[in-house]
């Protein structure tokens, strides 16, 4: 798809050129070009207006006509085409009230970072850089254009920016960038929820996340975002179960061992497991150690009250909880009666859980038996369903002359847990049960 959204680029800029305007590559593609990298899409910045751009591509649609932006669609591919531009004031911290069409180096100088700041003409195979963006990528130096200071005063949402390219390209953030940064931090909340989330979940899924993670803190955006992962820091753990430190120590040596690809979730769950951790703490005298009764408990109902505070879907909000309120179950996973356990292997969230609870024990007593346990019974269980299709249905214990209702739903559970744990194995096994056992059965559920 890369090839042929840049051949749908190249057609774009060639078609404006013709028509006798200046017209070239523009930010992101340029940067990835330069780096080695394979572009997701391709923008082009132009000297035409957003009225002239119509003209030219009947088909396209004004999709920031405000900020002289017109989207064409060429051989299938989708290209925005942007007017040189200058921007004026920022009132609201996160885009301008007004736009002036400009000159190609005016638009380089209202652009964020330097590396950002690039553009390139595949007609001539030129490169026009007017803020040492190029430099910057050799020396692989994260830097604002210009003022710091005015660029983050302008958009609020570049410290999110600054600290999610430098995760993705690890790049050192410039001096006079990092503490334009810090200055203005705090005001990351004047910012929606919805793109705080969205600049964060990039970082968050990115294999460089403990990198974004740290910039996050040292920056002062986690405590404008997250001020409970910095509650973290100096609660202390019992140590023969928690060597290496304070939770926050635990948390992100935990995020350091995910894998590359590892689900936004995942991610989630790992940062938030014990979140509850510093409400709960007590100090057991008489046995000598430290207690978090209930913290998976709490810390599930803060995960989806800090979740919810950023907007997140409902599914990640609660494949998130659940992995958070489950996180101490796998310590009882070898007691479990094997109905139990295949239904707790058979949720969706299963995989994920229990890649959490394997960097949960691995960054701290290092016991993986219970890891080791799933893993072998994952292996036992993989020829067949792990919740096979029922033996029977409702309609069948009604023929019997069952009515609906919970002692129905009660006889129906116990027949699966019979089948799973393969005492039962059809479904006149299963009728016959019933038959002889099902009113004993739930008369001790009574008792």
């Amino acid at each position: 798809m890369g090839s042929e959204m840049r051949t749908a680029a190249f057609q774009v800029v060639q078609k404006l050129q013709d028509e006798g305007y200046q017209a070239v590559f523009a930010g992101g593609c340029v940067r990835d070009q330069l780096l080695g990298l394979t572009p997701k899409d391709y923008d082009v910045a132009t000297s035409a207006t957003p009225h002239e751009v119509i003209q030219f591509f009947p088909n396209a649609v004004t999709v920031g006509a405000h900020f002289g932006v017109v989207l064409v669609k060429v051989q299938g591919c989708a290209i925005e085409i942007a007017t040189f531009r200058t921007d004026g004031s920022y009132a609201d911290g996160r885009k301008p009230e007004s736009v002036t069409f400009a000159t190609i180096d005016e638009d380089a100088s209202r652009r964020d970072f330097t590396i950002n700041g690039l553009f390139y003409d595949p007609i001539t195979d030129k490169l026009l850089d007017f803020v040492g963006g190029q430099k910057d990528l050799e020396v692989r130096t994260l830097r604002a254009i210009g003022n710091a200071q005015e660029r983050f005063a302008e958009d609020h949402l570049r410290l999110l920016r600054a600290v999610r390219f430098a995760t993705r390209f690890e790049f050192e953030i410039a001096e006079e960038t990092w503490e334009a940064l810090e200055a203005f931090a705090p005001d990351i909340s004047r910012i929606s929820p919805e793109r705080i989330r969205d600049e964060l979940d990039r970082i968050w899924v990115h294999p460089n996340r403990v990198l974004g993670f740290d910039l996050l803190v040292k920056s002062g955006l986690m405590l404008a975002i997250f001020p409970e992962i910095l509650k973290l820091q100096g609660c202390e753990q019992p140590p023969q179960w928690h060597p290496e430190g304070d939770v926050f120590v635990h948390t992100r040596i935990m995020l350091d061992m995910l894998p590359d690809e590892a689900s936004l979730p995942l991610v989630l769950s790992v940062l938030f497991h014990d979140i509850g951790k510093p409400v709960t703490y007590s100090f057991d005298k008489l046995n000598d150690r430290i207690r978090f009764n209930g913290h998976d408990r709490v810390g599930a109902d803060m995960t989806e009250s800090i979740l919810r505070r950023l907007r997140y879907s409902n599914e990640v909000i609660e494949d998130t909880v659940v992995a958070v309120a489950n996180h101490m179950v796998f310590k009882d996973v070898q007691k479990m009666r094997v109905a139990k356990l295949k239904r707790f292997m058979a949720r969706h969230t299963f995989a994920d859980e229990l890649e959490l609870h394997r960097v949960d024990c691995g960054s701290s007593h290092g016991m993986l038996d219970n890891h080791t346990f799933l893993k072998e019974k994952a292996e036992e269980f993989a020829n067949e369903p792990l919740i096979p299709a029922p033996l029977v249905g409702g309609h069948d214990l009604m023929a019997l002359g069952w009515g609906a209702g919970p002692p129905l739903g009660q006889l129906l559970r116990e027949i699966q847990t019979r089948q799973l744990e393969g005492t039962l194995k059809t479904s006149e096994d299963a009728l016959a049960w019933v038959k002889s056992e099902g009113e004993g059965f739930l008369a001790a559920q009574i008792d």
